[in-house]
């Protein structure tokens, strides 16, 4: 892919030029003004409305002062809202505009990184061990958005640190940046705690992510587990946590879409919830376009189980509240895929949304439900 470059002019009227950075494939804005620590919040928020990209000149604190302070603008309710949202689902399509929109203009702060991932501003952070994790050995300069190098700071703080998971008895998995963390423990716990078909040595985890999935089947006793995953940030952060719990020589990560060759006893996959078009890298985690992975598992699912295996799908039941799916349709492609539910179980949200009452999607969040679909052939 080519590289995008940014060109401005510098406070001696220099051109300069460096490469555009973007996980989310924000384009680059078409007019750079370099700005500093004199611009005010309401100028800020004029110039970000009108589209320009502003790249940053002064104090690096006050920089990251200067977003909250278009945050504040952005959030502010407008004078004449719109009626409330008729259904669950035109409350999600409208939070999906709105949250488009703030990402939109918050993005158009800019910082310029050099090439070993330093910033040359006035109390700039270190953030080069974080910039190196998230985008590797640069050969030159790069500008980013401010906010995006606020989520890679805040990853590489997790990954640091860790997230403690119940179903490991309390080991951690490190989650790499743009590798979804398993901060909602219930689904583990579903999976920690389903009856293993008898005799059962080994599994797939398909769409393994940060391969905690894998980490829990491993700990449950399964001698071979084979983790796959299509995303190098993911086949890297399950490969890292695997040996950091000592658990390397039980599973193999290995790059697939959907399954390896071959059957298995059991088959467990976590496909993204949600049937609609993400907005950055880590939010395919969430969002499955046209539920292309969750049809893609069901439908190739018979071919890879062994005649009495179990093929364990981890499902949350959002999108039937929102209006996404229809009632019904989960089980009417469960049974076209040439499969039957040998059993279910269902847990509860445990997340503090599922009790926000401010949240415009409150009324589906609390009538959600996690499942764990045990399936086997027909």
């Amino acid at each position: 892919m080519t590289a995008v470059t940014v060109n401005w002019l510098d406070r001696q009227g220099q051109p300069q030029q460096a490469r555009w950075q973007s996980e989310n494939g924000t384009p680059a804005p078409g007019q750079l003004q370099c700005v500093d620590d004199q611009l005010s919040a309401s100028e800020a928020f004029r110039l970000v409305s009108s589209g320009v990209g502003l790249l940053w000149q002064g104090d690096y604190h006050n920089a990251r002062q200067l977003l909250q302070a278009l945050s504040r603008r952005v959030d502010k309710p407008p004078r004449n809202p719109p009626p409330p949202a008729k259904t669950p689902g035109e409350a999600f399509q409208r939070q999906r505009q709105q949250l488009a929109r703030r990402a939109g203009l918050l993005s158009l702060l800019l910082i310029q990184i050099e090439a070993d991932h330093r910033i040359a501003l006035r109390r700039a952070q270190d953030v080069q061990q974080a910039c190196l994790e998230a985008y590797g050995e640069q050969s030159g300069p790069y500008v980013l958005s401010l906010r995006e190098l606020l989520g890679v700071i805040g990853a590489h703080e997790w990954r640091k640190k860790g997230v403690s998971v119940p179903a490991l008895a309390g080991d951690a998995i490190h989650p790499h940046y743009g590798v979804f963390s398993p901060v909602r423990g219930e689904y583990v716990d579903l999976v920690a705690q389903a009856p293993l078909p008898a005799g059962v040595e080994q599994a797939f985890d398909i769409g393994t992510g940060s391969g905690v999935l894998a980490a829990v089947l491993a700990r449950r006793g399964i001698r071979q587990v084979i983790a796959t995953d299509q995303d190098p940030r993911a086949l890297a952060c399950a490969t890292d946590n695997l040996q950091r719990l000592g658990l390397a020589a039980q599973v193999t990560v290995m790059q697939a879409d959907l399954f390896p060759p071959g059957q298995a006893p059991l088959v467990v996959c976590n496909p993204p919830w949600l049937p609609t078009q993400p907005s950055s890298a880590i939010e395919y985690a969430v969002y499955d376009p046209d539920s292309r992975m969750l049809r893609g598992f069901l439908n190739e699912l018979a071919a890879h189980l062994t005649p009495q295996g179990e093929g364990w799908l981890i499902m949350s039941d959002l999108a039937e509240h929102l209006g996404l799916r229809q009632a019904g349709q989960l089980q009417g492609w469960i049974a076209d895929a040439g499969l039957k539910v040998l059993g279910r179980l269902d847990t509860r949200p445990r997340h503090g949304k599922a009790r926000d009452t401010s949240d415009p999607l409150h009324q589906a969040r609390a009538a959600e439900v996690t499942s764990l679909w045990r399936l086997g052939r027909a």
